[in-house]
């Protein structure tokens, strides 16, 4: 699942969350659920979203930077400023002196370039090289000081930078003795150091007293553990065996409410999208992308996927957002939809493909889902794979696959659709190769004009449904759960925890 991030207010937030939760208290235990596993403890290979293991990447690594949800301002962690002075050519990453990583080597400007010029290397196969090739070229000035050159202007180019590995570093001498060294023993600067890790099961972590930012964090402990199926994640919230889990599922939300957990969910435009992959049949044929358009009822899936609890997208943006037109999305025509198969198979290219699908619970009823609705058609052949994460990663990276779930989440809009859709994109895992989309989403990058940007948006939007790009199911759903006992609760990006502000009564 390839995630990029306009939300449009603050956090949803349940329950007590919103009062005064008093004086953070030190010591204790925090049992936290991710929804994905990891398959090395290397940042590159960690990916910072709700849906994947946003809180192992703070907890081992910290953060050099963060944004705030509300409105999408930079706030400084191990970073003290990271700014450009011609409209995003060029920027300088100014870090806190003295930090050093876990193993006494220093987290310095050096340690950033070697970090960041590594996720560029394909070999090394990390979600964030779509944002790190962005990176032409770096330089250290001084210990504290990179130079940061990009291959094109950017003046949003820290939004892409806090939500991916690019955020995480670790201590190159560490990384440089090979994987199965560092998945023993992780070196970065983060709150959290490694106790053990024991693979489908727990990750026990315990306090850096090192930590920069004393007195956090204010747990001695804190366990992770990852729990892919929703039910799973909400039995173990309900019973008390869990006091956080990162969320995925609408449903879990509203059962949430109704059993007096509290919650945060992340506001967002864009969406969640059943993705088909243009660089080969038969969606290189926009006729084949417009007749499953056409054929899928967002709805239906809803119902099947989410019990109807889900948020299907009706527009690109959401109302409320400066950029809602209130242009719709695509809709539902059955009869058109057949006329397309049938125009296709006619031509002896009868449509056939294969949903490549994850073990998430809902991804795998949403492949199914799927499959069933394109049944009832004539001339259309779907059928499923189901793969772990690491190796559907990996199958999106090289771009071999027919269709898939991926998303487009928006945050900031430049994030979340040039990543996505530029044909120049390390990120566009589809093949969107289209110049009018290009110059629409060029222009809403480098324009300093709000004016300027919405237009140039709105003609973003218009041109991704006439080119079919996939169906937009969804409403991603960033967010937590959490019991009453847990406080801090502070998140950033695409639903993103940071565990140095937990703390337990």
């Amino acid at each position: 699942m390839f995630v990029a991030g306009c939300g449009t207010g603050n956090s949803t937030t349940a329950g007590a969350a919103s009062e005064n939760e008093g004086e953070p208290i030190s010591g204790g235990t925090a049992r936290v659920l991710q929804v994905a596993e990891p398959q090395s403890l290397d940042p590159a290979k960690l990916s910072n979203t709700w849906a994947h293991m946003a809180t192992l990447g703070n907890a081992l690594y910290g953060t050099l930077m963060i944004n705030n949800i509300e409105n999408f301002d930079i706030e400084y962690k191990m970073a003290t400023d990271f700014s450009s002075t011609d409209g995003g050519k060029t920027f300088t990453l100014t870090l806190r002196p003295g930090l050093t990583f876990t193993d006494g080597t220093p987290l310095d400007a050096a340690a950033v370039k070697y970090n960041w010029d590594r996720l560029k290397d394909p070999q090394i196969g990390s979600t964030a090289g779509r944002h790190a090739v962005q990176v032409a070229s770096s330089e250290v000035s001084d210990p504290t000081t990179l130079k940061v050159t990009l291959a094109a202007p950017n003046p949003y180019f820290a939004q892409g930078l806090v939500a991916g590995a690019m955020n995480w570093i670790a201590s190159p001498t560490a990384l440089e003795k090979g994987t199965t060294s560092f998945d023993e023993n992780p070196v970065g600067a983060g709150p959290f150091t490694l106790v053990n890790w024991t693979r489908q099961s727990d990750i026990e972590l315990q306090k850096n007293p090192e930590y920069w930012d004393a007195p956090k964090p204010y747990l001695d402990r804190l366990t992770i553990r990852t729990a892919h199926d929703a039910n799973q994640r909400m039995n173990a919230m309900t019973t008390g065996a869990a006091d956080l889990a990162s969320e995925s599922s609408a449903s879990n939300i509203r059962k949430a409410e109704t059993q007096g957990l509290r919650y945060e969910v992340v506001p967002t435009g864009g969406g969640q999208i059943i993705a088909m992959n243009q660089r080969r049949a038969p969606f290189d044929d926009i006729r084949a992308r417009q007749a499953v358009q056409l054929a899928l009822d967002p709805d239906n899936l809803n119902t099947v996927v989410y019990n109807g609890e889900g948020a299907v997208p009706t527009s690109l943006f959401p109302e409320g957002s400066p950029y809602y037109t209130g242009a719709p999305l695509p809709e539902t025509n059955s009869e058109e939809a057949q006329k397309l198969f049938d125009a296709l198979a006619a031509e002896g290219k009868p449509v056939s493909f294969t949903f490549m699908s994850y073990p998430a619970s809902e991804s795998k009823m949403l492949a199914e889902a799927v499959q069933a609705q394109l049944s009832a058609y004539d001339n259309v052949d779907v059928k499923v794979e189901m793969h772990d994460i690491t190796n559907a990663h990996a199958r999106t990276a090289s771009r071999d696959f027919d269709m898939s779930i991926t998303s487009a989440i928006v945050q900031d809009p430049d994030y979340a659709l040039w990543t996505a859709f530029h044909s120049t994109s390390a990120g566009n895992f589809m093949g969107v190769n289209d110049p009018e989309l290009d110059a629409a989403l060029d222009r809403g990058r480098v324009s300093e004009s709000q004016d300027e940007r919405v237009d140039a948006y709105t003609a973003a939007q218009e041109r991704l449904d006439e080119l079919a790009v996939g169906v937009w199911y969804t409403r991603a759903t960033p967010s937590v759960t959490y019991g009453d006992n847990l406080h801090g609760v502070t998140l950033y990006t695409l639903g993103s925890p940071l565990p140095e502000e937990l703390w337990v009564s």
